[in-house]
């Protein structure tokens, strides 16, 4: 261990969700959500992260034309434990079926429990739209459906399903998205039928569910792709999508039925089935 580490408080004034998915695709380490940012540690000085910070911050002002105050301050402070500090502050939750918990943390004896490991990549289900995500599975999943995760992150959605009993591939077109999946998976005693880096076209496969938690103009990008794997009456469950952003995803799957619509803050998830013909 260092004697000493870096500590990075990062205060957004708005529009923090933004944040959180940026830090969770760029930082290499867990951090801690506090109520208006984030905390950043590592035995590594953080200057890089405050840059990508300024920089993702500037382009989101132009993106949504308003102004977002940014505010990091690093500090060089001893290395006692900062690891059990972290740990104490993830807290488990409770999404319907599910309860979501970090693997130094006691089970729910009432719920369907699943462990992850922040140091691999902590999919908490705090997110709105993975929280969205996941009470949709518990609602549509069912046992020895084939259900397929696009762009699976964590694992966390995929490790729902397979807990409720279905089949599950999943694609991620990052490799180290793909690993962490596979060992979350791991570490609730469960195992992929099919994960694959690359995208969901790779597939041949129909499948009763598939799930996407990405970003709009991506939805829209894989319309066909996503469309082309439901099977009769099959469920598609789209996510990561802005509220402003909704007509125009919509307006790619009009072909389907809108089922359920989920607001959550700023975010929407959609889910929309296929009308057999």
């Amino acid at each position: 261990m260092h004697e000493y580490y870096y500590e990075l408080v990062v205060k957004v004034s708005s529009h923090d969700s933004l944040f959180l998915d940026f830090l969770s695709d760029t930082l290499p380490v867990g951090f801690e959500e506090t109520d208006n940012g984030f905390i950043i540690r590592s035995e590594d000085e953080l200057d890089t992260i405050i840059w990508g910070l300024e920089q993702f911050n500037e382009a989101l002002q132009k993106a949504l034309s308003t102004t977002i105050e940014l505010e990091c301050v690093q500090t060089k402070l001893q290395n006692s434990d900062w690891v059990k500090a972290y740990q104490k502050s993830i807290k488990p939750i409770a999404i319907d079926k599910f309860y979501i918990h970090p693997t130094w943390d006691e089970e729910n004896r009432d719920l369907i429990n699943i462990a992850i490991d922040p140091a691999l990549a902590f999919g908490t289900g705090h997110h709105p739209t993975t929280a969205s995500c996941l009470r949709v599975i518990s609602t549509f999943v069912k046992a020895s459906d084939k259900v397929l995760d696009v762009g699976c992150g964590s694992g966390i959605l995929s490790i729902a399903a397979m807990k409720l009993g279905a089949i599950v591939d999943a694609c991620d077109t990052d490799p180290i998205s793909v690993e962490n999946s596979i060992k979350n998976a791991e570490l609730n005693n469960l195992k992929y039928s099919n994960i694959w880096e690359g995208s969901s076209s790779i597939s041949s496969d129909k499948y009763s569910v598939v799930v996407a938690n990405i970003v709009a103009d991506v939805l829209t990008f894989i319309a066909k792709d996503l469309k082309s794997l439901l099977d009769a009456n099959g469920i598609l469950v789209l996510s990561g999508i802005l509220n402003n952003y909704e007509d125009k995803v919509l307006s790619y799957y009009k072909d389907l039925k809108l089922v359920q619509r989920i607001p959550q803050e700023e975010w929407i998830t959609l889910v929309l089935q296929k009308e057999e013909k």
